[in-house]
């Protein structure tokens, strides 16, 4: 049944326009495109293309003006997001294979370097809403792999008995949706093999102690206090201040070169990647919290203030929390410190939407923490299926894709 929808939703041509089949989804807080990766083209330039279309984003070049009027992108990073999915033997049956391209409303570039925890939750209910698992009469599950980081995720849904989804309601998204729980295993080192990529739990950049960490994703974490911040801020309030950000800039910039962060094509990045990227390293700054939780943070993607908080990155700060030494250890309050057997350790993180719920699996190995998993729960809906006509496409994007 799945090949067959797949199949019936392929690119066509109509009234003399290329149309490309798409759906338009929210995961988290996160929304964007997913996308059947065998109806993508196979070459990257021509991928890229296809996505430049899709979400409004200038086809060469930069222009600081664009609004995207022309595509389903909206503005910020967490509306430009673009997976493509396959499905690979494993095991017993299949799992996606997830590929992120990340956007950015104001030039032609697209960022591989990783994944979105967000979007991720949109892909379980993408897979059942086109046939690929059945629909789930208690709970289903179904692995997730990703090609940015090499890194394997389990999504659980679960059936409400009345032929539906069981839904949450997450910070920063109003009302209830299909609720989708997310288990990121053997997140230690996703880009760079190393729970602390530098060998230290703090370094000093551009003058700010920071606690570089790689769980999930690679983050630079930095005490609002030394900024003169609080991480209560509004988002606006933080967007607006050029100096604070171009600080910040300085810092992740030296911080990616410290934790040696590499391009897709494996060769390091250099100052001037670092400064133009639009997914590594992420970078928060963090103070005590002001509520319940545990902590509090501001995060960075590393361009825009995030509205709320990734949650790749909020399992990574969660994780340092667990570290003795680091930065988000020495402001959080109240995190129960992992035992010698492996535990679940929950971390909620005051965000700008609210609060994000982590739980993050652990022991205690006398040397620092050996850190198993760490999950979350997300909510996802299908905004919009169906075509995308391409009304400019080139020559080779149409040759690529002709039925």
């Amino acid at each position: 049944m799945a090949l067959r929808v797949l199949a019936d939703t392929a690119p066509r041509v109509r009234h003399g326009v290329l149309e490309f089949p798409v759906h338009h989804m929210r995961g988290g807080t996160s929304t964007g495109v997913v996308i059947w990766e065998p109806h993508a083209p196979t070459d990257v330039a021509l991928r890229e293309e296809l996505l430049r279309h899709l979400m409004g984003v200038p086809l060469s070049g930069r222009d600081p003006t664009n609004r995207q009027t022309t595509g389903l992108g909206r503005g910020p990073a967490t509306s430009n997001k673009a997976f493509f999915v396959r499905t690979e033997p494993a095991g017993d049956g299949v799992r996606l294979v997830s590929t992120l391209g990340q956007l950015a409303s104001d030039h032609d570039g697209v960022d591989w370097a990783v994944g979105c925890g967000n979007m991720s939750a949109a892909l379980p209910l993408w897979a059942l809403d086109v046939g690929l698992i059945p629909w789930p009469a208690g709970t289903a599950t179904i692995d997730i792999r990703n090609t940015n980081t090499g890194g394997v995720l389990t999504a659980r849904v679960a059936g409400d008995g009345a032929g539906g989804l069981a839904v949450a309601e997450i910070p920063g998204v109003a009302g209830a949706f299909p609720a989708v729980d997310l288990f990121l295993h053997s997140p230690v080192g996703a880009k760079t093999g190393q729970l602390l990529p530098t060998g230290a739990a703090t370094d000093v950049v551009a003058g700010t102690t920071v606690s570089c960490v790689d769980v999930a994703v690679p983050m630079v974490i930095a005490r609002a206090a030394d900024f003169g911040k609080t991480a209560l801020e509004p988002v606006a309030e933080l967007a607006s201040d050029a100096p604070f950000l171009a600080r910040l800039r300085e810092i992740w910039v030296g911080a990616g070169l410290l934790m040696g962060l590499r391009r897709r094509d494996g060769q390091p990045m250099t100052a001037a990647d670092l400064a133009v990227s639009e997914t590594v390293p992420k970078v928060c700054i963090v103070g005590p919290p002001a509520g319940d939780g545990h902590i509090a943070v501001r995060y960075f993607t590393p361009q825009t203030v995030h509205g709320s908080m990734a949650v790749s990155g909020g399992c990574c700060l969660a994780a340092a929390t667990l570290i003795p030494g680091t930065v988000a250890h020495a402001v959080a309050r109240g995190v129960a410190a992992p035992g010698a057997a492996f535990t679940d350790v929950d971390v909620a993180i005051e965000n700008p939407a609210g609060v994000l719920g982590t739980t993050i699996v652990a022991r205690n190995t006398g040397a620092g923490p050996e850190i198993r998993s760490a999950a979350y729960r997300r909510s996802a809906q299908v905004l919009v299926q169906g075509y995308v006509p391409l009304y400019r496409a080139s020559a080779a994007l149409r040759a690529a894709l002709a039925p």
